[in-house]
């Protein structure tokens, strides 16, 4: 397949203009800061977590530049919940609401289930899904008690499809997207919308790092444009679902590919 150009990057609309944001995991290299940065473009105050101190507030100030507001940040570690309700605590005392929560924390690997060791199993699901769990169930009351809000969580399209040495992360991100679903049908009766995208792959460093590149060249031959997403295109959607624009949209995962889900 031959490989498509990336398009240009998209100009921002006011999408989030007004809107408080709270986010995990949006220090790094990939979908995590493109979207709070597409947040901040958008006109969004934003406020972010990580678990690396240097990287999240270096973000933070980046952040807060872009949007020429100020952007909050606290270390969090996801898989503590005194940690989370901290998170969000602050996050309140310092934007007076939270609007929107995008969970964005998640841990992977390659490993088949006969070599898995309990360990592997443990953090993957505790850092991808049951992290999803801790931030809903923390904010929530908050969102119930105005009679608002937004959640978007990141899923995966390997919720959904099979590959090799990915049983754990399938699982926890297939469990990400049932939490979306039922959580949705609960938080629907209070006005608050919850939903999920669904990414294939999105090419960014930390992922060239980290994985062969065979394996990436092979990932992206299957994609319907020969290339993997810019982290910023998957970003795009996430913002959309936390907007207006999608206010009759609850408990749906869209998927963020140009192939088959």
């Amino acid at each position: 397949m031959p490989k498509q150009p990336t398009p240009d990057y998209v100009p921002p609309h006011d999408l989030l203009k007004g809107k408080k944001v709270l986010m995990t995991a949006a220090a790094g290299a990939g979908i995590g800061f493109a979207t709070a940065q597409r947040c901040a473009e958008e006109g969004a105050q934003l406020f972010i977590s990580d678990i690396h101190p240097e990287r999240t507030a270096a973000a933070a100030e980046k952040l807060a530049e872009i949007s020429g507001k100020s952007c909050g940040h606290r270390l969090c570690n996801v898989r503590e919940d005194a940690d989370v309700r901290a998170l969000v605590a602050n996050a309140i005392e310092e934007m007076g609401e939270i609007d929107v929560v995008i969970n964005n924390a998640g841990l992977g690997g390659e490993v088949d289930v006969v070599d898995m060791t309990d360990d592997q199993w443990d953090s993957v699901l505790d850092i991808t899904l049951n992290s999803v769990f801790r931030m809903t169930r923390a904010v929530l009351p908050h969102m119930i008690e105005r009679k608002r809000g937004v959640i978007v969580n990141n899923a995966s399209v390997l919720g959904w499809r099979a590959q090799k040495g990915q049983a754990h992360y399938a699982a926890a991100k297939a469990g990400v997207m049932a939490l979306t679903r039922c959580s949705a049908i609960e938080a629907a009766e209070h006005g608050i919308r919850i939903n999920a995208v669904s990414p294939s792959i999105a090419i960014h460093p930390f992922l060239v790092k980290t994985t062969p590149q065979e394996l990436i060249d092979e990932l992206e031959a299957k994609e319907a444009f020969g290339r993997g997403a810019a982290p910023w295109e998957v970003s795009n959607v996430m913002v959309f679902l936390a907007s207006d624009y999608a206010s009759y949209m609850t408990g749906e995962t869209l998927s963020v590919s140009s192939q088959r889900a």
